[in-house]
């Protein structure tokens, strides 16, 4: 005998947990789990949805940009793809996303500021001028005017010869989440719902590598949930556009396979890991359990990320290298099929050449130097992240029975129900912050007085780049044919007020007419009106 004591069992309970209230072992073992014995590309896809993961083909590298005018973006563009990546990011700015041309006065201070503008058909031949649509897999950051873009694409595309069957991206088009967390709406729910369905179904048929819509947990999380919550209400969302479809004659089967998710990436590393391997769990199960799909491309949940956005600081900025890091390599782990990595000055600008170049080498050093990505789902099989896994599912399952047990998405926003449930979230995320419950970095920890921003290159937006954007949209309402555009107009018009007619031919009609975002959208208002707030939000 060694004369060394007995094994004992391992504390079944730490009093830890994950900034979701999930409950961590203080030492995971075997019993704190179930056994899951599937191998990755094989459902329920706990591992990852394709069996060499990475090895195959590495996630769509994606730097999020756009700002001022059509021509400076391009050339942001280029600079990008020539430093490898590859994948384009649109960002648009607010009016753009909100239905205003950039004549309107209620624009004119925000044209090109967050995002650029893009108001024409013109516009949108401007961005991708040199681009070849064919090669490159674009993504666009916008909801309420989703349709609208996603037709000037098609219309851009054709003016350019490039078939529609070969264009591949995604716009996200996923209106709830902004009733909930963002705010660039427009028009009312149940209309908004119709012309998702619209893009979607449509997308299916004219352009079937492109993905109509990216349902997205991120502004959610942003906007203060947990990340079980984010996950809970993106799945419920999707659920809930999964129904409009099916109510509109879509066959699950087939448009489920170009449904895609969109997700921030925050700080906690295995409960991120974890979220996004009980999400693809999640959503396969239930996609067979209540709509008895067993396609098993139609069950992938296949989704992009963001890592960093409001889990940077303004405050000691080049901490958010770090951040940017470790949140990148819980993405890969996690089986993210798209990144965007956020640059370190985005807490307080425009990211500066240097500082997008920097996030670009982020992924792509954990990509080629870090070997991460050679095995699939390489935490799988870890005790904690099994446990993980396993009990954050069953908190998502419990997050969505109490959506449905209120009635429903649609009637939860509709009510402010999601609307409030979020806000007590963001007051509780700021109380554990300001208490120090949570520790920021640079922020409540670690801090030096008399810090400020960084010296150093700095982002101006071109003075000049409004002026610019006004004339060139000027001067393609007077050169194009007004009597056309109005018959098209028309048309959007006549075929909105009737219940089933899909629109997106119209759209993409007026989008070869060069008829404006501004035009589109107030056609669309007349039968449909304005979405209001619920009392007391």
């Amino acid at each position: 005998m060694s004369g060394l004591p007995a094994r004992t069992s391992p504390p079944e309970v730490s009093g830890l947990r994950t900034p979701s209230g999930v409950e961590i072992p203080l030492v995971a073992t075997a019993r704190n789990h179930k056994p899951d014995d599937s191998l990755p590309g094989e459902y329920p896809f706990t591992r990852g949805i394709f069996p060499d993961g990475f090895n195959g083909r590495l996630w769509t590298m994606r730097q999020y940009a756009g700002f001022g005018s059509a021509e400076d973006s391009n050339q942001r563009y280029k600079f990008l793809l020539e430093q490898g990546q590859t994948g384009l990011s649109v960002a648009l700015d607010l009016p753009t996303q909100c239905g205003y041309d950039p004549i309107d006065p209620i624009a004119r201070p925000e044209v090109g500021k967050v995002g650029v503008s893009l108001s024409t058909l013109s516009e949108m031949e401007i961005l991708f001028d040199g681009i070849d649509l064919s090669k490159i897999s674009t993504s666009f950051t916008i909801n309420g005017t989703a349709a609208i873009i996603y037709a000037m694409y098609v219309a851009c595309a054709d003016k350019k010869n490039v078939a529609r069957e070969k264009l591949t991206g995604t716009i996200q088009n996923d209106i709830l989440k902004e009733y909930v967390a963002r705010g660039t709406w427009i028009f009312p729910v149940r209309p908004s719902m119709r012309l998702i369905a619209d893009s979607i179904l449509y997308a299916n048929d004219v352009t079937p590598r492109f993905n109509p819509i990216s349902i997205a947990g991120a502004h959610v999380r942003d906007a203060g949930s947990t990340a079980v919550e984010e996950m809970a209400y993106t799945l419920a969302n999707g659920f809930a556009y999964v129904d409009e479809l099916i109510s509109r004659g879509g066959d699950v089967a087939k448009f489920a396979k170009r449904l895609s998710f969109f997700f921030y990436v925050h700080m906690d590393f295995f409960e991120e890991v974890c979220k996004f391997r009980a999400g693809r769990r999640l959503w396969a199960k239930l996609l067979r359990e209540r709509y008895g799909v067993i396609d098993e491309k139609a069950l992938m949940f296949r989704f992009g990320v963001v890592c960093g956005g409001s889990s940077l600081t303004a405050a000691q900025p080049y901490n958010n290298v770090m951040r940017v890091a470790i949140e990148t390599m819980a993405a890969v782990m996690g089986g993210a099929q798209s990144i965007f990595t956020a640059a370190y000055d985005e807490a307080f600008q425009i990211p500066t050449e240097f500082a997008a170049e920097l996030a670009l080498r982020t992924q792509q050093v954990v990509a080629f130097e870090s070997g991460i990505a050679k095995s699939v789902d390489p935490l799988g099989g870890s005790h904690l992240v099994e446990t993980l896994t396993d009990r954050m599912e069953d908190e998502m399952r419990r997050v969505m029975n109490e959506i449905d047990a209120y009635g429903g998405v649609v009637k939860a926003i509709e009510d402010g129900w999601m609307q409030a449930k979020i806000a007590e979230r963001a007051h509780e995320r700021k109380k554990k912050v300001d208490s120090r419950e949570t520790i920021v970095v640079g922020v409540n920890a670690f801090e030096r007085s008399g810090e400020g921003v960084p010296s150093g290159e700095m982002f101006k937006v071109d003075p000049t780049a409004a002026r610019r954007v006004v004339e060139k949209f000027e001067a393609v309402r007077a050169s194009r044919d007004n009597a056309a555009v109005e018959r098209e107009l028309a048309r959007l018009s006549d075929a909105a007020a009737k219940d089933r007619e899909n629109l997106m031919p119209y759209l993409v009609d007026c989008a070869h007419a060069y008829a404006t975002v501004g035009e589109m959208v107030e056609r669309l208002k007349g039968p449909w009106g304005n979405f209001e707030e619920p009392v007391g939000l």
